[in-house]
């Protein structure tokens, strides 16, 4: 698989960084807004060193991460994909709605403090997943290009979707970091449509990845350990 130029790589991060920052502050009115300041660094960070982790390591990951939703993906995967984006964009503008512009939430310095040491959890969890699991592309797809097998090792001897309590986790915290009670609806939203994700790509997963059923009697819960 063709490698990804930096530029390219280096521009999508860039245009993606621009939108969260007009969504956040345009919605607070202002820039003076240290919560979402120390979000988007931390968030920035992240970003760079995942990719340079996976450029070096792993660059077919990077790659199928770089596509956002193939032509192949199933229907019901693409549907609950671009619900989630409205979702996603609500969850910004409401937080500087809420947090800034209005100030209709008061959420304590300790509360924010917990909210952005469990994004940095989230950011670790995500990163262990990546390590882990060479076929984590964005879409639901059995990679039989890419011998594409059940990985059972790291995260996954404990929950079979870890990635997505990655993203719960983040999707949860980030509002009382950001100072906003109101953006956790668009969070509760975004965590529905990963549990309906989780359900269907986990059907399909046992019905067309081999092993993985014996791996579902293994490790028996799909995103919270003695629950689901």
């Amino acid at each position: 698989m063709q490698e990804i130029p930096i530029k390219k790589i280096l521009a999508k991060l860039a245009i993606i960084f621009l939108l969260y920052i007009a969504l956040l502050f345009g919605s607070a009115g202002t820039f003076r807004w240290p919560e979402a300041r120390v979000y988007l660094i931390m968030q920035f960070s992240f970003s760079i060193v995942l990719v340079t982790w996976l450029k070096k390591n792993n660059p077919d990951l990077l790659k199928e991460r770089m596509i956002f939703l193939k032509k192949s993906a199933k229907s019901w995967d693409k549907v609950i994909v671009l619900l989630s984006i409205p979702v996603s964009i609500a969850l910004f503008i409401i937080s500087g709605l809420d947090a800034i512009r209005y100030q209709c939430s008061e959420i304590s310095f300790v509360i924010k403090i917990i909210g952005f040491a469990s994004i940095v959890a989230s950011f670790f969890l995500i990163f262990s997943v990546m390590r882990e699991n060479t076929y984590l592309s964005r879409i639901v797809e059995i990679q039989r290009d890419r011998g594409h097998k059940v990985i059972t090792t790291g995260p996954y001897a404990y929950v079979r979707h870890p990635m997505y309590v990655g993203v719960i986790v983040w999707f949860f915290c980030l509002p009382p970091a950001l100072g906003s009670h109101y953006a956790l609806i668009p969070s509760v939203l975004l965590t529905l449509l990963i549990i309906i994700r989780t359900s269907l790509e986990d059907k399909t997963l046992q019905k067309e990845l081999a092993g993985y059923e014996e791996y579902s009697k293994k490790v028996k819960y799909r995103l919270f350990p003695g629950v689901w």
